[in-house]
């Protein structure tokens, strides 16, 4: 198998702003291997936001092609793609995008359901994840009982439980204070250090910055810096 996860070549994308044409991404190449914890970087406007949705099949880019798992993600149907990002793409955002009348558990469990495994495995996997995440016990609150740092940690259990290839977080710790902030960063890092699970990281936040092995930043739509640490 190859160790290469995500292969992106020549990436351009193009949108439409009151008419205007606005490059989003100019001609991006970015290969990511499995077990990677990288972090794109860069000013607001750069493209790495694009640049995550286009990783994941949420966007197509205008000229460029993606592979992710050995798949060419333009290649895929609507039905195909959606199913291939919810077996293999796990999505963390900065709002956590909780479904609000749904406990903690039904919402860790939500992906699970489509994916149709049993009640017996779901529980068996809920029961593992909030107690790795550190909130046992919450299982039957809902997300309005939570602080914004426990229901961070809530959307990165909803990510991870499908057990995906990847996770893509996209400014995951924009809305959290510094203990919270800390607490779920390290908490992801170790479980990248543990499952090998792959993580790529749009962010500005520095704390992001210092424990990623990886730093890709962007500007103006171009890479123009890719540093590895060991």
């Amino acid at each position: 198998m190859s160790k290469e996860l995500v292969i992106a070549k020549g990436v351009t994308k193009i949108y439409t702003d009151s008419g205007i044409p606005v490059s989003a991404l100019r001609g991006a190449d970015l290969r990511i291997d499995y077990g990677e914890f990288t972090a794109l970087v860069g000013p607001s406007g750069s493209g790495k936001t694009t640049l995550l949705n286009v990783i994941s099949g949420l966007d197509f880019p205008s000229e460029g092609e993606v592979w992710l798992g050995g798949k060419l993600l333009s290649r895929m149907g609507g039905r195909e793609l959606s199913d291939f990002r919810r077996d293999h793409v796990g999505f963390i955002f900065q709002a956590y995008n909780l479904i609000p009348v749904l406990t903690v558990e039904e919402n860790v469990e939500y992906v699970m359901l489509l994916q149709g495994l049993s009640k017996k495995e779901r529980k068996q996997r809920i029961t593992e994840i909030l107690r790795v995440i550190g909130l046992d016990g919450f299982g039957n609150r809902l997300p309005t009982q939570l602080s914004g740092g426990q229901q961070q940690r809530v959307a990165v259990a909803r990510a991870m439980v499908s057990r995906p290839t990847i996770i893509l977080a996209d400014e995951p710790t924009a809305n959290l204070d510094t203990a919270a902030s800390e607490s779920l960063l390290d908490m992801m890092y170790r479980l990248n250090q543990e499952t090998g699970m792959t993580f790529v990281f749009s962010t500005h936040d520095q704390r992001v910055v210092e424990r990623a092995r990886r730093i890709v930043t962007l500007k103006d739509g171009m890479i123009n810096r890719d540093e590895s640490r060991k």
